[in-house]
């Protein structure tokens, strides 16, 4: 797509989330992103931010309406949003499309993605300190790679320090249910799960787990201010560098359909401040494992690893390839609960 016209300053950015953009969550991050692409690039940029966008038949049109209205760069910022962007993308191919947490490139459309993995295993590492209980849980949106994979690594954290400890699942089958997620949250207590981590766009996990005395790990932002002091950590996302990325290249008329993803090394994934509660050395080993995990030193899915059924998926020695954390979609032995 080198030096097409569409490339020449001011272009217009679009930028569509699936779920509303508030104070904390997903979408607050990636408003973050659009922050940092603005100041980057000043007037050479004219940004739309359209939210809560989620019903496959809206998001075709709302692409469409972008593209024709000549936004030269056009963001979808949900997995969700995959299948109207690409009917939408094919028949512009001189718009650059960027899809966050996509699986389907084209010509004209590149993705970005976070390694989750790597911030759920080091706050499954501070789980693994502080649960009196041996028992942890973790509460996703749907049982996708994106969220299977971090449930397991969140649990292989914690193993690495207590191996007896379990995990309970719950999937809520949604993006952002601020209701079913508190629900959830309180069935995992009742089961004895002292460290609740909701991988959801909402801090009622936190707000809940925190009212009764438990322990929680964040994600995507900072839920600490919703946690009544019990936040351990938060695995936040940083996608600024991939907005920023984007925006230049189409700029510079040298934009490519790449795959990017990304993690503690790039920060793109951040860890938010440990609770102060955490012992001083275990802080410590924690910060050095996120230098250990940017390096390569250490690898969240390094074997033996097995399933729930006790199925070797990664031998002693090994590590699970990229291709197969991407496309996660079995739980690892010490997981309670099924892929629904």
């Amino acid at each position: 797509m080198t030096g097409r016209a569409w490339a020449q300053a001011p272009i217009k950015v679009g930028v569509v989330n699936a779920s509303p953009a508030t104070e904390i969550g997903w979408s607050k991050q990636h408003a973050l992103g659009v922050d940092a692409m603005k100041a980057a690039l000043g007037d050479a940029i004219s940004v739309t931010v359209l939210d809560n966008i989620f019903v496959p038949q809206d998001a075709e049109r709302v692409f469409r309406e972008l593209a024709t209205s000549g936004n030269s760069l056009i963001f979808g910022t949900s997995f969700s949003l995959g299948a109207p962007m690409q009917k939408v993308a094919a028949r512009f191919p001189k718009v650059a499309f960027e899809h966050c947490s996509g699986i389907v490139h084209t010509a004209n459309i590149g993705t970005f993605e976070a390694k989750y993995h790597e911030g759920a295993y080091v706050g499954g590492v501070a789980a693994g300190h502080m649960s009196k209980t041996n028992k942890i849980g973790f509460i996703g949106g749907f049982p996708v790679p994106d969220i299977v994979g971090p449930a397991n690594a969140l649990l292989l954290g914690a193993q690495s320090v207590k191996p007896e400890i379990t995990c309970n699942v719950i999937f809520l089958n949604s993006w952002f249910d601020p209701g079913k997620e508190k629900e959830a949250a309180k069935v995992l207590i009742s089961q004895g799960c002292d460290v609740i981590c909701g991988m959801t766009d909402t801090g009622a996990s936190s707000e809940v787990a925190g009212e009764a005395g438990h322990w929680s790990i964040g994600y995507a932002s900072d839920m600490s201010k919703f946690s009544s002091g019990k936040q351990l950590t938060a695995f936040m996302l940083d996608w600024s560098s991939d907005y920023v990325h984007a925006a230049k290249g189409v700029l510079a008329g040298d934009w490519k359909s790449d795959v990017r993803w990304d993690g503690l090394a790039a920060g793109v994934v951040k860890m938010a401040p440990y609770n102060q509660t955490i012992p001083a050395d275990v802080i410590a080993k924690l910060k050095q494992l996120e230098a250990d995990i940017g390096s390569g030193k250490v690898h969240p899915y390094a074997g033996e690893l097995k399933d729930q059924d006790g199925n070797v998926k990664a031998a002693a020695g090994a590590v699970l390839s990229d291709a197969d954390i991407r496309g996660m979609n079995w739980f690892v032995k010490g997981i309670i609960g099924k892929l629904s």
